[in-house]
């Protein structure tokens, strides 16, 4: 279930000065997420994504929600424009970053910020589901990149 609200009204110290307008948001509940399975070997432990960007309405970034079963790795990849954040909440990401990769690990509540055309694979060496806020901007309309693995 979406729940959209939009108010109208004036906005006092919500915008510059002399801002009148509507203010307009969208939340997207636990329930409301859509989870699809990534692509994997059989054996192979999988990913899990919700996407978010059309459910929560963004026009201008792009986001989902992963799930990373224990020992399951995402692609190498690179984005040419887009700039990608990942903010972890339940697990350690070990991002593998740039050329050659350098393993970054990123534990439940911290943050890793990625450059466009920089090369990137996330990877959950636990034994716990790793949990993975990800957005990026501009929104790419290609795919990315995808490269040999680092792990």
């Amino acid at each position: 279930m979406q729940h959209d609200l939009f108010l109208e009204g004036s906005l006092t110290g919500a915008g510059p000065p002399g801002y009148a307008g509507a203010m307009a948001f969208r939340v997207v509940l636990p329930d409301d997420l859509g989870w699809t399975t990534r692509p994997h070997e059989p054996g192979e432990p999988a990913r899990h994504v919700a996407e978010l960007s059309e459910a929560a309405g963004f026009a201008h970034t792009r986001a989902n929600i992963w799930r990373y079963e224990p020992r399951a790795t995402g692609r190498r990849h690179v984005h040419t424009f887009q700039e990608e954040t990942f903010v972890v909440l339940a697990g350690t990401l070990s991002m593998y970053i740039g050329d050659p990769p350098q393993r970054a690990d990123v534990p439940a509540g911290a943050l890793v910020h990625i450059q466009p055309g920089t090369a990137l694979q996330a990877a959950n060496h636990g034994d716990d589901e790793l949990v993975v806020y990800a957005y990026g901007t501009p929104p790419e309309r290609e795919r990315a990149q995808i490269l040999d693995s680092a792990v």
